[in-house]
Formats: C-alpha cells, structure tokens, sequence
C-alpha cells in the first residue's frame, strides 16, 4: 500500500485543521457523526468510515474549491492522499493556497 511521503519542510495538519477537514466531509456527506468523532488515523473508505468512490469523489471536489487544490481522479498519490482524515490533512496543509 503507497504511503504518503511528505518532504521534511512540508507542514503537517494541526489539530485545528483536523477538525476543520473532518467537519467538511461530515457536512459535504451529510454523515450521521460528529465531526469530533472523526478519528485522525481511522480510514476514510471502505472499513474506517466506510465511504466509497463517489464519497471520495465528493470530498475531492470540496477540498479542491475551498483550499484551491487541484485533486484529480487518477492521481497517483491518491490512495495514500485519502487514507485517512490526517493524511487528507496533511496534503492540504503542505498543498494548500487559500
């Protein structure tokens, strides 16, 4: 399974950022969660949260809009991108531009 690796001077997600990313999936999915509930490292498809490709999709199309990413199926790195709500993080803080 590929791994996201970040160069060393890449800036990793807080905690506020966390939060921030959990309650835009929550509120983009209309889920039955809490976005505190969310936990950082738990998988965002299939087992985790059980979200599927069109939830990915979805999530995808939010976050690029609201901090200006360009995420696109087929990318390579997305598997390892949408892992989890902390390396979904951890991308849009090192890639952000709003």
């Amino acid at each position: 399974m590929p791994e996201l690796t970040l160069p060393a001077s890449s800036p990793t997600a807080d905690a506020a950022l966390l939060l921030e990313v959990a309650e835009l999936v929550v509120s983009a999915l209309n889920l039955d969660v809490g976005a505190a509930d969310v936990q950082a490292d738990e998988p965002l498809y299939g087992d985790g949260l059980g979200l599927d490709s069109i939830d990915i999709l979805e999530i995808a199309l939010v976050v690029s809009k609201r901090y200006g990413l360009q995420l696109r199926a087929g990318q390579e790195d997305n598997h390892a991108i949408f892992l989890s709500l902390r390396s979904l993080s951890n991308h849009i803080a090192a890639q952000r531009t709003q």
